[in-house]
């Protein structure tokens, strides 16, 4: 399920927001703030953020800009300021549209999909990182050429990490991100399968080092440097 961050902190304008997306199949986050928007942003992953610019704590100028850090993912701003000067300022900072309110619900659905579509066409379907390459439509993982026997949790945790190469991510973002269930502070199973995943990466190439151990935070896609 595709699924949406509503960044609102007006909860009337959320609501309706997340109401005529998941009547239309989406599933939605909503977030009323600048700091809970950015926790929520780096905890899991969005296939699209709708972002208002008139926040609490942090506005949405800076918060575009902190998310465009680790996420391409396609971002709607949704605001009541409608200079023309502000629309290009932030479709110059990452955003990929613009809605000015008051807005027509059938116009933000459309805007919606048509994102969503362009983001699809837009995915590779190959991912690389140095030898190390993953076909995101066929799951075929490959080590210099030679294929790679994966897991299914294996292939998500890689193509996860290789879709945010910049990304730190903590064993709680890995475990609700891979397995979709809250975080029980019970360690083991990342560890395993990361360190499973290691040893099957290096099997092939033993003097590379394909995933990075950040000690007491988590893992990251190791440079390809």
């Amino acid at each position: 399920m595709t699924n949406i961050l509503v960044v609102e902190d007006d909860q009337d304008i959320n609501r309706l927001l997340c109401s005529i997306l998941s009547q239309n199949g989406y599933h939605c986050e909503p977030a009323f703030s600048g700091t809970s928007a950015y926790e929520t942003m780096k905890s899991n992953r969005f296939d699209m953020v709708l972002l208002d610019l008139m926040l609490p704590e942090i506005p949405g100028e800076e918060l575009l800009k902190n998310y465009r850090r680790f996420s391409d993912a396609p971002v709607i701003i949704i605001s009541a300021k409608d200079e023309t000067a502000v629309k290009v300022d932030m479709l110059r900072t990452g955003a990929d549209d613009y809605i000015s309110k008051p807005f027509d619900n059938d116009e933000v659905l459309a805007r919606v999909e048509s994102n969503l579509r362009r983001g699809r066409r837009a995915a590779p379907s190959c991912l690389s990182s140095g030898p190390l390459k993953f076909n995101t439509e066929t799951y075929a993982c490959t080590v210099s050429g030679r294929p790679v026997s994966l897991t299914g949790t294996e292939m998500k945790i890689l193509k996860l990490l290789m879709e945010n190469p910049q990304k730190l991510f903590t064993k709680a973002n890995l475990f609700t991100s891979v397995w979709g269930e809250p975080y029980g502070y019970d360690d083991n199973a990342v560890n395993t399968h990361i360190s499973n995943l290691r040893r099957k990466l290096k099997s092939v190439c033993p003097d590379r080092e394909f995933i990075e151990t950040v000690w007491g935070i988590g893992y990251k896609l190791a440079s390809s440097e």
